[in-house]
């Protein structure tokens, strides 16, 4: 859906500071149909990019190459584009309607696909009961929602999000994402934002990873975690108060009653096995312990 091809960019805060690189000769792809997350901390370029993606702001190298089913000429591509900013600009002095109806009249839709939009988007992200207020009774959740349906509008099939689920609580957060996976499975290409590595991790199977201008990953999730996580084993027994256990290679831990916890390192795996089953100790359960994204992400930023 979108090529990101060797994009550099640099910024200098002031005539007499050295310039810096924002981006610094980044590569990456987002697939048509997939939820693509893009994670890094602040100042890692993530903004940039989507800036330099919606044409905000140039590049100093490389090219920004979009697939054929967006549109052949820029105005083609970008009537199917939807985004959603991170700190988004709203009319205080407008309603919800007035607001909604304005930007998508910017976009060049007629009166009856705005009305149908308006009454569809507003239900779905609970906001309908607002929508003739004044923007400026808002509060931060409110006008989240009210951003994110005016993005949906114009049914866009590629849809960039920047930092969308942040200021949400958690209930918020459940309903952003499960309109995400509706608007997957219907088809669209979703590239988001954000420094909850745990939302990404839920719903994308595709992530990107940026650290100080330079790309660290462009891949799946599932091979980033396999490639990069050292499997290790948890195995839950009774009675292992006397069982010798090397503090490099296992951790024992009570929990309840005389029930115990054995997390072993995956190249033990068969050792420690063996040394429970001479001992006629009882196994109840025997499972391996999956790290998550976020410790992954962690390890290859070091």
């Amino acid at each position: 859906m979108l090529n990101f091809q060797n994009v550099t960019k640099k910024f200098r805060n002031d005539f007499w500071e050295k310039s810096f690189y924002a981006l610094d000769d980044v590569s990456f792809k987002i697939n048509p149909g997939e939820i693509t997350g893009f994670l890094g901390s602040n100042g890692a370029g993530k903004t940039t990019s989507i800036k330099i993606i919606m044409g905000f702001i140039k590049n100093d190298s490389g090219d920004i190459v979009f697939d054929k089913n967006l549109g052949t000429s820029r105005s083609d591509i970008f009537s199917n584009v939807g985004f959603f900013p991170e700190r988004p600009f709203f009319y205080p002095h407008l309603t919800g309607r007035e607001f909604v109806t304005y930007i998508s009249t910017l976009n060049g839709l007629d009166r009856k696909t705005i009305s149908q939009g308006i009454h569809h988007w507003t239900e779905r992200m609970q906001i309908a009961h607002a929508i003739d207020r004044k923007i400026r009774g808002y509060s931060k959740g409110m006008l989240q929602r009210l951003g994110f349906a005016t993005t949906l509008i114009k049914k866009p099939k590629l849809l960039i999000l920047d930092e969308p689920l942040a200021g949400l609580d958690p209930i918020g957060r459940k309903e952003f994402k499960d309109v995400m996976i509706d608007l997957h499975k219907e088809g669209v290409t979703i590239f988001f934002s954000s420094h909850i590595v745990s939302d990404v991790e839920e719903i994308c199977s595709k992530v990107v990873v940026l650290e100080k201008g330079r790309l660290l990953y462009d891949g799946r999730i599932d091979n980033l975690i396999e490639n990069n996580a050292e499997l290790s084993y948890q195995i839950k027994c009774k009675n292992v108060e006397s069982f010798e256990c090397n503090s490099k290679e296992c951790v024992l831990t009570k929990t309840v009653g005389d029930i115990w916890l054995l997390e072993i390192v995956g190249s033990k795996k068969d050792e420690y096995l063996k040394k429970l089953l001479n001992k006629n100790i009882e196994i109840i359960s025997f499972s391996p312990i999956r790290p998550n994204l976020e410790e992954i992400v962690y390890k290859i930023k070091k």
